[in-house]
């Protein structure tokens, strides 16, 4: 089956509150979305990283203001 799906989206704001390594943000249509998750551990880490915060120069990234 065919389906011809002409679109005109207009997204004046749109807020992400999260993402995720399993997320999909989808807007418009998509003929099939299948998923696939693959974790790698190409740096050899043996523990979890340490906690942002604190004195840790890095724990936020500055972020333009919305206008």
């Amino acid at each position: 089956m065919n389906w011809t799906i002409h679109q005109n989206i207009t997204i004046h704001q749109l807020r992400v509150d999260s993402v995720s390594n399993s997320s999909v943000l989808q807007i418009g249509s998509s003929g099939a979305i299948r998923s696939l998750s693959q974790l790698y551990n190409t740096g050899g880490f043996t523990g979890p990283a340490p906690q942002l915060g604190g004195d840790n120069p890095i724990s936020f990234v500055p972020l333009p203001n919305p206008s």
